[in-house]
C-alpha cells in the first residue's frame, strides 16, 4: 500500500465547510492527519465536522473562523493553527465566495465593475494571503504542501465564465510562479481545477445523446482523492502544476 505519510501531519482546510473542503478534511484525517477546518458562516457544521474528525483523543480536528473579505484573517488563522499544533504542513486553500451570475443576455461590457471585482477577489486573493502566511513556517521546517482549489471551470459561453477564468489564470500563475522560489526549501504548490458540475451544465438539447452513465463528472471525492496525493509525502517531484479534474466533457 502506498504510504502518504500523513499520520500526525497537521493540515489546514479553508472553505471546510462546502463540499470540497468537507470531502478533503475527511481524507486528511482518515491518513491520520490533525485538520484545521475554516468557515466562514457555518460554524455549527464546522464544529460538528472537528467533533466527527477528531478522534479518541478528542485533538485531532478543531474549526477556526476565516473571512475572505477580512485581510488579517489569512494571518490569523495560520497563527492559530501553529500555535495549536506546533506548525502548520499543509494547506488546502478552497474557500470561496460563488457570487451572482448575471443575465446571461447582458454584454460583457456592460457588467459593472462592483459585480465583477468580488468574482475575481474573492477566487483569488484570499487564496494569495494565507499561502504568504502559511509558507513562511513550512520554509522554517524544510517541508510543506500546499494545494490551491480553483474557481470550478463554466461551461464556454456561460454568463460570467470570463471573471472566473481571470481568477483561475491567477492561481495558475501563482503556482508557477512560487514553485521554483519555495520548492528548495522542501514545499511543493499546486492548484486542483474542478470541471464543471452537473448543475453547471446547460440541459442536453433533445437531439444530442445524454451523458453515460458511467462517466460522471468529477465528485467532491474524487477532488479530495487528488488534493490529498498532491499534498502527500508520496508526491515528491510533483510541483507548479494545475491539475483539472473534469469528469466527462
Amino acid at each position: 500500500m502506498l504510504d502518504l505519510g500523513l499520520e500526525g501531519r497537521t493540515v489546514l482546510v479553508t472553505g471546510a465547510t462546502g463540499a470540497i473542503g468537507r470531502a478533503a478534511a475527511r481524507a486528511f484525517a482518515e491518513q491520520g492527519a490533525r485538520v484545521a477546518l475554516a468557515f466562514r458562516y457555518q460554524r455549527e457544521a464546522a464544529e460538528a465536522l472537528a467533533a466527527e474528525l477528531s478522534g479518541p483523543d478528542g485533538g485531532r480536528a478543531f474549526a477556526v473562523p476565516y473571512a475572505l473579505d477580512d485581510a488579517a484573517s489569512p494571518r490569523w488563522v495560520v497563527a492559530a493553527v501553529e500555535e495549536h499544533w506546533g506548525g502548520l504542513d499543509v494547506l488546502v486553500a478552497a474557500a470561496r465566495r460563488r457570487g451572482a451570475r448575471r443575465d446571461p443576455h447582458t454584454r460583457f461590457e456592460d457588467v459593472p465593475e462592483e459585480h465583477w471585482r468580488p468574482l475575481v477577489a474573492d477566487g483569488f486573493v484570499p487564496a494569495v494571503r494565507t499561502v504568504q502566511w502559511a509558507v513562511a513556517g513550512m520554509r522554517k521546517r524544510g517541508w510543506g504542501r500546499i494545494a490551491l482549489v480553483a474557481p470550478a471551470q463554466a461551461p464556454d459561453g456561460a454568463a460570467d465564465g470570463e471573471f472566473h477564468a481571470v481568477a483561475r489564470a491567477g492561481l495558475h500563475g501563482l503556482v508557477r510562479g512560487l514553485a521554483g522560489d519555495v520548492g528548495g526549501d522542501g514545499v511543493l504548490i499546486n492548484a486542483v481545477c474542478p470541471g464543471p458540475t452537473p448543475t453547471d451544465r446547460p440541459p442536453t438539447p433533445p437531439d444530442r445523446p445524454s451523458t453515460p452513465p458511467d462517466r460522471p463528472p468529477a465528485t467532491p471525492e474524487d477532488i479530495a482523492r487528488a488534493l490529498l496525493f498532491l499534498c502527500s509525502a508520496a508526491n515528491g517531484t510533483i510541483t507548479g502544476e494545475a491539475l483539472t479534474l473534469a469528469g466527462c466533457r
